[in-house]
């Protein structure tokens, strides 16, 4: 990395997006009197008789989940996607400005372990690849269906978050549209794919390994790295050493070798402030669009808010919100602190 820019205001370009993101290292030691939050509670008990999640319980919507023994979905009770919302165009005045359609979808929950008290951190490899099993199984099924586009899997980890339950789980939105941030890296691999004839985040992992500055970790199928261009503080991103555009594509090999690091990402976390650290993680594979997608290689994203503590997260407000992002701590420093981390993870 440019000595400048450890010390100085800069910007940096994402190519994955296709925009820019500000650095502002000086910005590090500015006090701060703003909010501050609860440290996160550990959960201690395997089975809690509220939780919705918990075998054998009645959730909120009135249905009483299946008393499961291992990976486990449903069907959303609260969906945001139905399958039979009825399509529409509408434009007000044929003007462009009040546009509207239907959008229809499948949004279901999956439920990591019956165990209340074990999130990715905590589970062992041979817990976390079923749950890679049944992310790929539903890919497979929804994608596959007439009128849908994309399959979005993703967990949000915590209350911070935006988590409703604290039992381990995730989520899976499939929808008849491709969704904004898919739109985004679409454009930005195949125009790279285009100019360069290369994978766009594949030649991006061989410079990363090269340089060495942003792996936090790594193993046989998969390197771990905060973005040259991450947003957040500790944001990181998984990616395949082969080509592979989507989840159910990996060898069984490299399925094991994803649960590995997941878990490790996932615990090395814990590590940073000793908490159990909140995120948003996501798994980006080629759209579900009946169209070849060469330009793609899948990948995951991990978003978490912690910024300088337990208490203390990164806000998106102000510049953020109307200019562009930007952060404070340099994705350098980022990765150096995730693997002191995971050093005394061990």
């Amino acid at each position: 990395m440019n000595p400048l820019a450890e010390k100085n205001p800069h910007r940096r370009f994402n190519p994955l997006r296709r925009e820019w993101v500000l650095v502002s290292p000086n910005r590090t030691q500015r006090p701060w009197q703003g909010q501050t939050e609860t440290k996160a509670a550990v959960d201690v008990v395997s089975y809690d008789p509220e939780c919705y999640l918990c075998p054998g319980n009645l959730r909120a919507g009135g249905v009483r989940t299946e008393k499961y023994t291992s990976t486990y979905v449903f069907e959303n009770d609260f969906a945001a996607l139905k399958p039979d919302a009825p399509r529409f165009e509408s434009d007000e005045d044929d003007a462009g400005l009040l546009v509207a359609e239907g959008e229809s979808g499948v949004c279901r929950v999956i439920c990591f372990s019956p165990r209340h008290d074990l999130t990715l951190a905590k589970m062992s490899v041979e817990e976390i690849r079923p749950v890679v099993d049944v992310w790929a199984a539903q890919c497979v099924e929804l994608g596959a269906r007439d009128g849908i586009a994309y399959v979005q899997v993703f967990e949000n980890r915590g209350a911070m978050m935006g988590a409703s339950n604290p039992h381990p789980h995730g989520q899976i939105w499939a929808s008849r549209s491709l969704p904004n941030e898919i739109v985004a890296e679409l454009a930005g691999q195949k125009v790279y794919f285009e100019e360069k004839d290369e994978v766009l985040l594949c030649a991006y992992l061989a410079l990363e390994e090269k340089l060495g500055e942003r792996v936090v970790t790594a193993n046989e199928s998969f390197v771990v790295v905060v973005p040259f261009w991450a947003v957040w503080p500790f944001e990181v991103m998984i990616l395949p050493r082969r080509h592979v555009a989507r989840l159910e594509e990996m060898t069984d090999v490299e399925k094991t070798d994803f649960a590995a690091i997941l878990r490790e990402v996932a615990s090395t976390y814990d590590q940073v402030f000793d908490t159990p650290f909140p995120y948003s993680m996501g798994l980006h594979p080629a759209p579900y669009d009946e169209q070849d997608h060469p330009e793609w290689q899948f990948h995951a994203h991990f978003y978490p808010p912690l910024l300088r503590s337990a208490t203390i997260r990164k806000f998106m407000v102000g510049f953020e919100l109307l200019g562009g992002p930007q952060r404070d701590i340099t994705p350098e420093t980022a990765a150096e602190m995730l693997r002191q981390a995971a050093a005394r993870r061990g």
